[in-house]
């Protein structure tokens, strides 16, 4: 019986248990939420929790979205079932949807007269997001729409097209890159890839793996870092690194040298 690699199962456990207390946490992560508490002037704890997210992905990418989220979670269940890969010309979406959120948000804000106050709990019940019957509806069509975008359209296709935090951790990824600052990413050696295609059959975004790490590495902001990738490969060829900037560290990569024995390529520094 083959082992489930360690890092799939904790990534397991992980998205289980968000997905058991999504109902506590549902109007954290709402983009109704902030809307709502704009109309009064208030900060509230989803919008908090988007500027978390955002900066968090600086360093760790999307990684929320592999081991955290719920919607995430969702999805890949659907998956196991059903595991067409996601059109690369539709994600665009996303953009559209997270740029129509932000000017309605700025718009209520003026229009309320500007931040009066933050309320982390705002709109929750001591804390807790589900705590009555329209809040319980709320949260039912929300699983089923993105529980209805895998099935039709392939996997994590809400992630895709309606998810408004992917958004907001692209851009804190790519302010990290601009700026050379520390950041876990998924190394490649290209020279050791056979183009077996596993890493392309296995990964949630629908990312062409294989033609990403000719480049040494795989630089995509549809990313989630979640290692599928890593761990399918049998040559070793992804693996992660943490970059820091200008100096890179890493595992070392074994290449096979011309006579067939295998060299250590040194990492850098």
């Amino acid at each position: 019986m083959k082992q489930i690699p360690a890092r799939r199962r904790i990534r397991a456990v992980l998205t289980t248990l968000s997905l058991v207390f999504f109902p506590a946490f549902f109007y954290y992560l709402s983009p109704a939420i902030p809307l709502m508490g704009g109309s009064i002037g208030i900060v509230t704890g989803s919008l908090i929790m988007f500027l978390i997210l955002a900066f968090s992905a600086v360093f760790l990418g999307r990684g929320f979205c592999a081991y955290l989220c719920p919607a995430g979670a969702l999805q890949d269940m659907i998956a196991r079932g059903e595991s067409r890969p996601f059109p690369q010309k539709a994600r665009w979406m996303k953009w559209f949807v997270w740029g129509v959120w932000v000017f309605i948000l700025g718009f209520i804000f003026r229009r309320s007269g500007g931040v009066r106050g933050i309320q982390f709990d705002f709109a929750t019940q001591q804390g807790f997001s589900v705590s009555d019957v329209s809040s319980l509806i709320a949260y039912l069509i929300v699983v089923s729409v993105f529980l209805v975008l895998a099935l039709v359209f392939g996997r994590r296709a809400a992630c895709h097209t309606i998810c408004w935090m992917a958004p907001f951790m692209i851009l804190g990824r790519s302010a990290g890159r601009l700026l050379k600052l520390p950041s876990l990413r998924v190394k490649s050696d290209p020279g050791s890839c056979v183009s077996c295609g596993r890493c392309d059959q296995v990964c949630p975004m629908s990312l062409t793996v294989s033609r990403l790490l000719v480049k040494g590495e795989i630089d995509s902001n549809d990313c989630i870092l979640c290692g599928e990738c890593v761990d399918t490969c049998g040559r070793k060829t992804l693996k992660f690194s943490w970059d820091l900037g200008l100096c890179r560290f890493s595992l070392p990569i074994h290449k096979k040298s011309s006579n067939g024995k295998a060299d250590k390529a040194q990492a850098d520094h």
